[in-house]
């Protein structure tokens, strides 16, 4: 097993490629992870912190769907989430690039 920070940060930016793609958040780490858990030393952790994260977020972004009825609360959701998904995995790379293993705000434990 390797140390490779590069990688880690890699993966937590990986994310991001929804804002330019539209798709991939889930995708992209997913496959980084399920590639490199067993060759890079922490990727395990990552990912799963990765992997939980995104799935927290498809079942937040599904719940805002019908508050939309609600005063439009379902779009202040989307608005806070949307901010979610680009700001934590950006200050979660830099964590990781120092060598912490990172922790994703309201993320439920899908994978452990």
């Amino acid at each position: 097993m390797r140390q490779d920070n590069q990688l880690i940060v890699l993966t937590h930016l990986s994310q991001l490629v929804l804002f330019v793609t539209g798709f991939g958040s889930l995708i992209v780490p997913l496959i980084l992870w399920a590639t490199q858990k067993e060759r890079v030393y922490h990727m395990d952790n990552h990912g799963k912190n990765i992997i939980n994260f995104q799935l927290s977020l498809i079942v937040y972004f599904i719940v805002c769907i019908p508050l939309i009825l609600f005063f439009g609360l379902g779009l202040l959701g989307f608005l806070i989430l949307g901010i979610f998904s680009f700001i934590f995995p950006i200050i979660n790379a830099i964590k990781a690039s120092n060598g912490e293993i990172p922790k994703y705000p309201l993320s439920l434990n899908f994978i452990s």
